[in-house]
């Protein structure tokens, strides 16, 4: 009796990797069995994790570009809109979302408004406090110094900013 045993290996994506574990904790935990999956993992938490803080370096950036554009206004006369809260598109589960964590780090280090859109929801979870007000998108729009797209709802598709305000677009969006 002879047999011939043909084992075909595919390289997996990231979101292969992914999509087969529980979570990628798992697969850094497990690296003794697959150390260049491992690696993959950890390299893309690490880029996760840190870009909320690059979103953040952004909306600092875009409120010190209307300082310098327009002198007369002081930080707290720049208002900050927020478009999406949701943990992802179309949406209305807050949970474990990035957005809200962001927007909360908006509020603790800008002086001034801040609005948040978020069309999936009629009210904010009471967890939010301060100068943090819902807003429709076309009160946010008018009053916004300063646009952020956190969350590509569908419902943005046709927003177009107007010149005056900066554009921190994290989705692709609206950029040009």
């Amino acid at each position: 009796m002879f047999f011939v045993c043909f084992f075909f290996f595919k390289q997996k994506t990231a979101y292969e990797i992914s999509a087969c574990l529980v979570g990628s904790e798992m697969c850094i935990r497990d690296r003794s069995k697959t150390p260049d999956e491992a690696r993959l993992i950890r390299s893309a938490r690490e880029v996760n994790d840190h870009k909320p803080f690059w979103v953040l370096e952004k909306i600092k950036l875009a409120v010190a570009d209307v300082l310098q554009k327009q002198p007369e206004k002081t930080a707290r006369d720049v208002s900050v809109a927020c478009f999406g809260l949701a943990f992802k598109a179309n949406i209305d589960d807050l949970r474990e979302s990035p957005a809200i964590a962001i927007a909360q780090q908006v509020v603790a280090s800008h002086p001034g408004r801040v609005l948040v859109v978020e069309p999936n929801i009629e009210e904010l979870p009471g967890k939010f406090s301060g100068n943090l007000t819902l807003a429709s998108t076309d009160s946010a729009m008018q009053e916004a110094d300063v646009v952020v797209l956190l969350v590509d709802h569908k419902e943005f598709r046709e927003i177009a900013p107007h010149p005056r305000q900066l554009v921190v677009d994290t989705r692709g969006l609206w950029e040009a």
